[in-house]
């Protein structure tokens, strides 16, 4: 079973800690009206705004699990809560904190708390590598944040004051498209300076930086995604990342939550299951993405999705699948 990590309480618990009751109150009002805002504008459960990279979805119940793989992107949640597991940890996250995944990594996430009164809804943005790169380099370092420990592909921590109001301007955009070309940029910065400011700053440092051990490991998982199909050679993935079988090894552990062997085996059902989605057979989809052998496939796609290929695939037919973390 996954291991919950940090496990969010209710969100006027968390944004209570360490800070007054009416900051608290002020915060979740600020939330609800950015809330209602984004719910004017949301035309489908998985919108993508006029605004570059930036996504917005609802849902008005709770959902069963959707694998999917999650760009490097930050997600704030504003009304409802989600569930995530990767590999072997699990996180459940709600409007009091922030989620930032700086890997492509494959995961299963599904809506846990959401009615048709308080719909869940939630903005993601894609993050861009190349204009945190430019903004790391204009601040000074000892502004950005860190978390003791070896840096892992994703995380969730809790939101602030300022970021809420970095992500109001962004999406107060929705209300003005044309203003999105010129102010687009520079409210897309503010979300990351924050973002840099915070607990996770050393993260998004890690994924800007070419030669960090996280963009050494980025680079193998990226080759992975687009070979997932091939017989594993760890050798080879190591060399791609630039380090030692060991330390390859520790490193991609950390980052993904996975062995290598763990996260191509992922790769392949989540593959398996976008096929089975489309109409293809059980059997084919598994030689499709590498699979031998038939049974082991069915075995293995029942022990990460609860059911047998042919069980899924009939439930999973005119759902829709998203990859943005939202």
């Amino acid at each position: 079973m996954p291991n919950p990590i940090n496990a969010a309480p209710p969100a006027r618990a968390c944004l209570a800690r360490g800070r007054a009751a009416s900051d608290v109150a002020i915060m979740q009002d600020r939330l609800d009206s950015i809330c209602a805002q984004v719910l004017r504008h949301a035309v489908s459960p998985y919108y993508e705004t006029p605004v570059p990279r930036l996504v917005v979805a609802t849902q008005c119940a709770p959902t069963s699990g959707v694998a999917t793989v999650y760009e490097p992107v930050t997600c704030l949640i504003l009304q409802g809560t989600k569930q995530v597991v990767i590999g072997d940890q699990m996180l459940r996250y709600d409007a009091s904190s922030y989620f930032v995944a700086s890997l492509d990594l494959p995961a299963v996430g599904r809506v846990v708390e959401a009615t048709p009164d308080k719909p869940y809804v939630a903005a993601a943005l894609r993050l861009d590598r190349t204009v945190l790169a430019d903004l790391i380099a204009s601040m000074d370092p000892a502004a950005i944040g860190h978390a003791p420990g070896e840096l892992a592909g994703f995380a969730v921590a809790l939101v602030t004051e300022e970021l809420v109001e970095a992500w109001a301007g962004l999406l107060g955009l929705l209300d003005r498209p044309g203003d999105v070309a010129m102010l687009a940029p520079m409210r897309e910065r503010e979300i990351l300076y924050r973002l840099l400011q915070g607990p996770l700053g050393g993260q998004l440092c890690a994924i800007a930086q070419e030669d960090s051990r996280l963009s050494r490991v980025r680079r193998a998982i990226l080759w992975m995604h687009e070979h997932y199909e091939e017989m594993l050679r760890t050798a080879a993935l190591a060399e791609i990342a630039g380090m030692s079988i060991a330390s390859f090894h520790r490193h991609f552990k950390a980052a993904t939550a996975m062995s290598p062997l763990q996260f191509q085996k992922t790769l392949r059902l989540h593959a398996a299951r976008r096929l089975l989605a489309s109409g293809s057979e059980a059997s084919r989809a598994a030689y499709s993405v590498g699979y031998e052998s038939a049974s082991q496939f069915s075995r293995e796609y029942a022990r990460a999705f609860g059911m047998p290929p042919s069980r899924d695939a009939e439930r999973l037919r005119g759902m829709v699948q998203v990859g943005a973390g939202v």
